[in-house]
């Protein structure tokens, strides 16, 4: 997920495995069963969560797929829960599940072998998407949520759990065996976790990369490139985009994402975290206007005369259609760029692309972003948290999760079991150098009030690189507001709303281990 509401950017429920798998879900005869009827036998319609039935037919013919699976079947919870103990217990209740609009029809379809196999009735909750935010914060702090169980952007984790808003999981995760060993730890803590006790299972699980047209490097290099050495440092990547800027008419040399908001933060975060910054303090105090964010910021500037024209206005659908349409040489985005720009549906530079390890810099630390991306919760008032947990165990299983990705849908498996799978690597170009990423990845803090602080830090980094203000400036001028955003939300008060010493380590996971090579 790459917005604060917009549950149908990177939907699994509108498109990709479900909207791929539709068709195969309304021909088969447990799809949206009635709940008088007897339930099918769990192993048909596990059977039917397959290769064969979710990936789309032209992505399988592109690669020559098998039906094997793309995910390690003793790791997938669907593969490994009992069904049957599952139905004893749920069979005949029902679960409100929280949905943007927009996906209601292709989320009541997607979920149909959810039923059959549980017997549990889910009955969804349309929100608009352009005001999701509001409207479930409005029902949680009614006390009184229409829903059990929703999807939302992960930054929001503090906002939710903090207060209470969120039922712990803990205990379901245990009872039900989810494999929680199985995530790599920044998406386990960061998204699954606030102040020590479980509230979510991740769901779409980002991290920032940077990505390369194989072409233009081999015209430079002379040979092949290779993914740790041809871009070692980013010094290495100012020159390689000062040398490929307007290379070919309308090429320009580096993608940046520097659009006011959270977009401009998340592209400073991503380089001032190789220089070792991190948000705050062990108090809490905003300490990203030292010398490490002011280096990211720096870095930044220095990248600009070689980047995407309007780079200062881009977002990630800019920067995506701009990437994947030829018009950047390099480019620093979310990992989805790397299966999406193999796929000729949405590309115009297949097989002209290859997903480098994150450049190093002297004296910092290689930190790849985990910024963005979604988790799946449950409710406090929920009539039935339970059944909710194990809807949300089945929509982000491993098994569906590996599918998504062959699918190059942009909902992004954070399990370590697919992340290293050798068939899916297959069909995913970037997933090596994505799965050990995953182990050194930096993240920001899951605290209230974290969407309008990276906002308030964007729009002044934004400030900066259009030329109105100091860059020592814009971050100073960042830190007082998010000082203020803080207090606001009960930080310096005696008693913080999130414990620093639970949350520091998901924010750094590259911590004492050994680099990729």
């Amino acid at each position: 997920m790459k917005t604060s509401g917009n549950m149908t950017r990177r939907s699994l429920l509108k498109s990709g495995a479900y909207g791929a798998a539709s068709a195969a879900v309304l021909a088969t005869p447990w799809a949206r069963p009635s709940f008088a009827q007897s339930l099918p036998d769990p192993q048909t319609v596990l059977d039917d969560i397959s290769v064969e039935k979710y990936v789309r037919a032209d992505y399988r013919e592109l690669y020559n797929m098998s039906n094997e699976p793309l995910w390690d079947p003793d790791k997938d919870w669907i593969r490994t829960v009992d069904w049957e103990a599952v139905r004893s217990a749920q069979a005949g209740k029902t679960v409100r599940f929280a949905i943007g609009a927009a996906d209601q029809d292709s989320a009541a379809e997607g979920l149909a072998p959810f039923e059959a196999l549980s017997g549990i009735k889910v009955e969804l909750v349309p929100i608009p998407d352009d005001s999701l935010y509001d409207k479930v914060l409005s029902e949680f702090i009614s006390g009184n949520a229409s829903f059990d169980a929703l999807q939302f952007f992960s930054p929001w984790m503090g906002d939710f759990a903090a207060p209470g808003f969120l039922a712990p999981l803990d205990g379901y995760a245990r009872e039900w065996g989810l494999p929680l060993d199985d995530f790599y730890d920044t998406f386990r803590l960061n998204y699954g976790f606030v102040n020590g006790a479980m509230y979510g299972i991740p769901f779409d699980c980002d991290i920032q990369m940077v990505h390369v047209r194989k072409g233009y490097m081999e015209a430079i290099l002379g040979g092949p490139v290779d993914r740790w050495n041809s871009i070692p440092t980013y010094d290495e990547l100012e020159r390689v985009a000062k040398e490929l800027h307007e290379v070919e008419p309308g090429v320009s040399g580096v993608g940046l994402i520097c659009a006011p908001g959270f977009w401009a933060t998340y592209t400073w975060e991503h380089l001032a975290a190789q220089h070792g910054m991190m948000l705050f303090d062990e108090n809490w105090e905003p300490i990203f206007n030292d010398e490490r964010g002011m280096a990211g910021l720096e870095q930044i500037l220095r990248l600009a005369p070689y980047s995407n024209e309007g780079y200062a206005g881009a977002g990630w659908p800019e920067n995506r259609a701009a990437f994947l349409g030829g018009q950047l040489a390099t480019n620093i985005s979310w990992q989805d760029s790397a299966t999406q720009a193999m796929r000729p549906d949405q590309s115009q530079i297949v097989d002209d692309i290859v997903t480098i390890y994150e450049p190093r810099v002297p004296g910092g630390r290689w930190a790849p972003p985990n910024v963005a991306g979604s988790t799946s919760c449950v409710t406090s008032t929920s009539q039935n948290p339970e059944g909710a947990f194990l809807m949300l165990a089945f929509l982000t299983t491993a098994s569906i999760m590996a599918m998504n990705e062959a699918n190059a849908n942009g909902v992004a498996p954070g399990y370590k079991s697919v992340l290293n799978n050798e068939r899916l690597a297959g069909v995913s170009q970037g997933l090596k150098v994505w799965a050990d990423s995953c182990e050194h990845a930096w993240c920001s803090p899951r605290v209230p009030g974290a969407f309008p602080i990276e906002q308030a830090i964007g729009n002044e980094i934004n400030r900066a690189v259009v030329g109105q203000i100091a860059p020592q400036e814009a971050l100073d001028n960042a830190a007082r507001a998010v000082r203020e955003i803080m207090a606001s939300n009960g930080f310096y008060a005696g008693s913080d709303p999130v414990d620093y010493a639970a949350t520091a380590p998901g924010l750094y996971t590259g911590e004492g281990k050994a680099l990729p090579f």
